[in-house]
């Protein structure tokens, strides 16, 4: 087999990610189908792995697939300026920005729930049990954080 092109396991070990994730990219259209040898074994080039390695990074920013496709429809389209790609960033690091934001309500949260269990005793006498027992109220429920699960 030549270095120019790799099975999926091959690409998958050289990335250190699942082969599933691999497919599942492909499924999203993020990759596209690659080529197949004559044992129909998928065969990936190095512009290939260089998108996946792409899409790799983005995903490790926490970017949205769809943040992801437009960057990816701007790098396949290098003569377009930049200003796009900021705007794309700009945008995700508004979406950090309000995830930081619930989460330090989050952090709150769970700041104050500890304080219900100074010292450790019975479970049956757990300030935490307790109130985990307790319905949730309005003003709780809209202060989870979306997107945490």
């Amino acid at each position: 087999m030549s270095a120019r092109h790799y099975r999926i396991g091959d690409l998958a070990t050289a990335l250190a990610v699942p082969v599933e994730t691999i497919r599942y990219y492909e499924r999203q259209g993020l990759l596209p189908a690659p080529e197949r040898s004559a044992g129909n074994y998928r065969l990936y080039s190095e512009v290939e792995r260089g998108r996946l390695e792409f899409i790799l990074h983005c995903r490790a920013l926490d970017m949205s697939h769809q943040e992801i496709r437009e960057l990816l429809r701007l790098r396949d389209q290098p003569e377009l300026g930049c200003a796009e790609v900021n705007a794309v960033l700009d945008a995700h690091l508004g979406h950090v920005a309000e995830r930081l934001r619930l989460l330090r309500g989050l952090q709150a949260q769970l700041k104050t729930l500890r304080a219900r269990c100074a010292a450790p005793g019975a479970a049956g006498d757990c300030g935490i049990l307790q109130e985990l027992s307790q319905p949730l109220r309005a003003a709780r429920k809209s202060s989870h954080v979306a997107g945490a699960g």
